[in-house]
């Protein structure tokens, strides 16, 4: 990468914050060299970076992973100019809409999945204007319906591809069902599909694009007949299963237990106060908890609007001094509070753990979206950008 390359954190500086997330390099570069092995060269490694690097910090994980990964794959238009901005080289897909007027800055290193006739167009008139041809990658519908063209449309596409002086260099799909199932018979049919897609782009262009891309983490992990030239990968980079089930699928077909990816992210906060109440005293909006003895409460000063779900008041747990203390009261929108009546020694600015390890125990991204009712990838992908994030 250009410019002056990130530091890491001192004690000192990491004292001085009411909370971070801390990314480990380490285990992200772990990460990274666990999927190269499990695909094979020539397949390239598209490291996917939306949502702020699935909350990770886009700043970090690209600090990491350029010059080892192949690409970088982002959701819009400007993650992709932050990327280039913090010196990322390596090629860019923007996999999400791009707005009519958003082509402005991207270089000819950055490719467009397109998935309507109008955003090609757009494209023709961005090149018109700023002498920027960028690629274009046809995303196929296959059966998300979501993002994509119809095979119908391909023929389509191609022409106004030629027309508006535009090189499709790629095509893509996307699995619907391959991470909550150990049935993949649906998963099956889409790469069929897009095998027959593949074959009319092949005949409309004269030949077949470069890349040619479908595999996310599941499909990555468990189906080396969806690796084509690239997979795009997301969730396992950061060191978590897509589902219980893509794990289980691993663990059936491998004879392995999964234990290769390492959680890199570790949210921490500090104690801001210590508090204590008397039996029978409620705590928190809605008086949701009551103390059922003489109570010391630590209050944390970080809440829903930094990304902890309001749903796990009452419910969840933070560590504090190597152990598991229960959030007691409703999660509010900068404060949380925490049970320590049974800690000998907690202090004002000691170090709360929300996700991460501390001493011999461990909070999982996993258990937290459980109690919430959703997946690691929201409860990953939702926490503030406000948060300072550092490399560790």
């Amino acid at each position: 990468m250009d410019g002056a390359r990130l530091s890491l954190m001192t004690s000192q500086q990491q004292s001085c914050v009411s909370q971070q997330v801390e990314v480990s390099s380490r285990d992200l570069l772990h990460n990274f060299e666990f999927l190269r092995e499990v695909v094979p060269r020539p397949t390239q490694i598209s490291a996917v970076v939306k949502a702020n690097a699935y909350g990770h910090g886009l700043r970090c994980v690209a600090e990491v992973l350029s010059s080892r990964v192949d690409w970088f794959a982002v959701h819009s238009a400007t993650e992709a100019r932050e990327l280039r901005k913090i010196g990322v080289r390596e090629p860019i897909l923007v996999m999400g809409f791009v707005a009519k007027n958003d082509f402005d800055g991207l270089d000819q290193d950055t490719h467009i999945v397109v998935s309507a006739p109008e955003t090609l167009r757009w494209l023709g008139e961005s090149r018109r204007r700023t002498g920027v041809a960028l690629p274009v990658h046809i995303k196929v519908e296959t059966g998300t319906n979501r993002q994509g063209v119809s095979a119908a449309q391909l023929g389509e596409l191609c022409c106004i591809a030629a027309k508006e002086s535009l090189d499709i260099v790629g095509v893509a799909t996307h699995f619907a069902n391959i991470e909550d199932t150990l049935e993949h018979d649906f998963a099956q049919t889409q790469l069929a599909d897009f095998h027959r897609a593949l074959e009319q782009v092949r005949t409309a262009l004269n030949g077949m694009p470069e890349h040619i891309h479908a595999a996310c983490s599941a499909a990555a992990l468990l189906f080396r007949e969806s690796d084509f030239s690239m997979i795009r990968t997301g969730i396992s980079l950061y060191g978590h299963w897509p589902s219980r089930e893509t794990h289980l699928a691993w663990v059936l077909e491998r004879g392995r237990d999964g234990e290769e990816l390492k959680p890199v992210l570790s949210w921490k906060a500090t104690v801001g106060q210590i508090k204590d109440v008397p039996r029978g005293a409620t705590v928190g909006y809605g008086r949701t908890w009551t103390s059922l003895r003489p109570t010391r409460l630590a209050v944390i000063p970080i809440g829903y609007s930094d990304g902890y779900p309001r749903s796990v008041g009452n419910r969840a747990y933070v560590l504090i001094g190597g152990r598991r203390c229960p959030v007691v009261g409703r999660v509010c929108m900068n404060i949380i509070m925490a049970d320590v009546t049974d800690l000998s020694d907690v202090s004002v600015g000691d170090e709360v753990v929300l996700i991460g390890q501390q001493g011999s125990e461990r909070i999982e991204v996993e258990e937290i979206a459980e109690l919430a009712g959703t997946i690691n990838y929201e409860i990953l992908a939702r926490l503030s950008p406000n948060i300072p994030r550092v490399l560790v």
